[in-house]
């Protein structure tokens, strides 16, 4: 089953979110319950060489891989495909004409302009052929354009409209740095989230994925309500974090005074 596939199915799928470049943290981090990893080369510590060498360490455990690109590099997004990544994540889209360069990189012509040179991709992903490869790699293949901008939200049509636009991703904490022209950074800021869920109902009506971060695990119901398939939780700290503290907790909680 392919993400996009598993997309399609109707069940919300979580992602982890991976910024250390190492491939046994990747892999440990792949083990975990997500059904999805995304390695963040935005904000994260990947890099190329990262993302190459850690994608086995994510379909090794039969995960999905998912790959966030620096802000503009579009080059990377068909590098990504090439290395073996079934979406990429694109951040900071704030017109059509960015949405259209990225869905350039993204899918092979007629669609795009993608590149022939799945050297790695191809022998991965377990296709019969370059023939097979070359027919489903289109559908196969996801591209979210990041809405995190006032910018981005009024062309949240235009975006979903561009062919080779398979999706969008919402970035909370950057929305509402956004929504409150500066003045606060909060993920869960009430007076925005009528703007998320017209966000999540537009890309569900086109036909289209819709996805987002989840920086407080418990608001995943109501953006699963709003139409989001895809939701993103926590870092590495945040997994090494609260299993360390539910153990300490547990193991200190043990112990009876003497």
């Amino acid at each position: 089953m392919t993400l996009a596939e598993r997309l399609n199915s109707g069940t919300v799928s979580f992602t982890a979110w991976s910024g250390v470049p190492d491939t046994m943290t990747v892999e440990i981090v792949s083990r975990l319950g997500f059904e999805v990893v995304t390695l963040d080369m935005q904000h994260g510590a990947h890099h190329e060489d990262s993302v190459a060498r850690c994608i086995p360490s994510i379909t090794g455990p039969g995960k999905h891989p998912v790959v966030r690109i620096p802000v503009g590099r579009f080059d990377m997004a068909s590098r990504a495909l090439d290395l073996g990544a079934e979406a990429v994540i694109a951040p900071m889209l704030n017109s059509g004409e960015d949405a259209r360069r990225f869905a350039a990189a993204m899918k092979y012509p007629p669609v795009g302009e993608r590149s022939w040179g799945p050297t790695f991709g191809f022998p991965r992903s377990g296709v019969g052929d370059y023939a097979q490869w070359l027919a489903t790699q289109n559908t196969a293949t996801i591209s979210f354009a990041m809405i995190e901008t006032r910018a981005a939200y009024g062309l949240v049509d235009e975006i979903l409209d561009v062919p080779g636009i398979d999706g969008v991703f919402v970035g909370p904490s950057d929305f509402s740095i956004a929504w409150t022209g500066g003045a606060a950074m909060n993920p869960n800021l009430e007076d925005m989230m009528g703007a998320v869920a017209e966000i999540g109902g537009k890309a569900r009506k086109a036909g289209k994925f819709a996805a987002i971060f989840a920086v407080d695990p418990k608001i995943s119901g109501r953006y699963a309500s709003m139409g989001y398939q895809l939701i993103a939780l926590g870092n590495e700290q945040a997994y090494m974090r609260l299993g360390a503290e539910n153990m300490i907790a547990a193991a200190r909680g043990s112990i009876r005074p003497s």
